[in-house]
């Protein structure tokens, strides 16, 4: 299951240095606007100390983590929308990604150009987010004006639906609401999901300070954490230039450093754990002496669909699911003792998947 995240911001806020840290990938990271024009992709771990407690217990032949993909997208301005800078190439690149983390800068530094000559969090993200406002609002213009007109000349239901939907997001839109913020029923979000709105994308907000700062919310990270607290969405906060320190160093080293920071993990891995929660996706685990595996799935699925993403032919022929949960697993030490405590269980159609099930489906093709 392949979800990305796009990594946002102005021009000169951290992102290239953050997905340079993210990916330990060396690109262009410059004190000019547009340094990254085509966007950057790349794959990182997701933490999790269950593989790990697993790959002791197992000592596997091989041990994949769940994975997620960060792109780098160019810097925005004010007026992409309109085309200006790199508009509608840097939206058209949004419009791929499932989840948004917007770098806000939250630091002073008279050798890093800010693109607006000073720092404010706040308008820094009015600007990115107003642009997103009228792209989505033009594409509900133009789209009415199809679908309102097929509405009242073929009194088509679904047109009318949809037309319905269209007014009620363009009222939003010109109050500078984000789709996100609407309560949208499970038809409604069926019927939006073909436009793929940029509005409606989930967003983190990742609060870039300086590395003497990151212990502490300085006022522009209290700014941004207001603003963000209004439209529930949430803040990280990181060191871009710690992280891409971190990202040079040994596990140990890492860890050593975190400590002596007084910092229990890295920005980063907050980072990647709250882009996994906020597309509601969670693990479950294959375990064995061949490979400890982490899979990721939609929070809802059953066993299954979660079969499936192993193989297709999984959910064809799927018979049962032999789960135990990782918790167990982790108190009785070995599968052996877990089941013969009556740990182990079999499940299945209509079982939905909980976090952290260590899983071995029966199947028949």
């Amino acid at each position: 299951m392949s979800l990305t995240a796009g990594i946002v911001g102005l021009p000169n806020v951290g992102k290239s240095t953050l997905f340079n840290a993210i990916t330990k990938q060396h690109i262009l990271a410059a004190n000019y606007p547009f340094a990254t024009i085509e966007p950057n992709v790349g794959m990182v771990n997701v933490p999790d100390k269950r593989v790990d407690f697993l790959e002791k217990l197992y000592n596997p032949k091989k041990t994949i983590y769940a994975t997620f993909e960060f792109t780098d997208i160019a810097g925005l301005v004010e007026g992409a929308s309109k085309g200006e800078g790199l508009g509608n190439k840097f939206l058209s690149h949004i419009r791929e990604v499932d989840a948004i983390c917007e770098v806000v800068r939250c630091f002073d530094n008279g050798n890093i150009t800010h693109v607006n000559g000073n720092i404010d969090p706040v308008r820094d993200v009015d600007i990115i987010n107003l642009e997103l406002v009228f792209a989505d609002l033009e594409f509900v213009e133009n789209r009415l004006g199809k679908v309102g007109k097929k509405s009242r000349l073929s009194n088509d239901k679904e047109a009318m639906k949809e037309a319905s939907l269209l007014e009620k997001i363009k009222e939003a839109l010109l109050n500078n609401k984000a789709i996100r913020t609407l309560e949208l029923t499970e038809e409604e979000r069926k019927i939006l999901k073909p436009f793929n709105f940029l509005t409606i994308k989930p967003i983190i907000y990742v609060a870039n300070v300086d590395e003497n700062e990151i212990a502490t919310d300085n006022d522009y990270v209290k700014q941004l954490k207001e603003y963000a607290k209004k439209e529930n969405s949430s803040v990280v906060v990181i060191s871009a230039k710690i992280e891409e320190e971190l990202s040079e160093l040994t596990e140990e080293e890492k860890l050593e450093f975190l400590k002596d920071m007084g910092i229990e993990e890295s920005g980063l891995d907050r980072l990647v754990k709250a882009s996994y929660k906020l597309l509601g996706l969670s693990t479950y685990l294959t375990a064995g002496t061949d490979e400890v595996r982490a899979w990721t799935y939609k929070q809802g699925m059953k066993a299954p669909e979660c079969a499936g993403i192993i193989h297709t032919d999984f959910e064809k022929g799927f018979i049962k699911a032999e789960i135990m949960s990782f918790e167990d697993l982790e108190k009785y030490g070995s599968e052996l003792k877990a089941r013969e405590n009556g740990k182990m269980r079999l499940e299945g159609k209509d079982y939905v998947m909980q976090d952290g099930d260590i899983c071995h489906f029966r199947f028949n093709v």
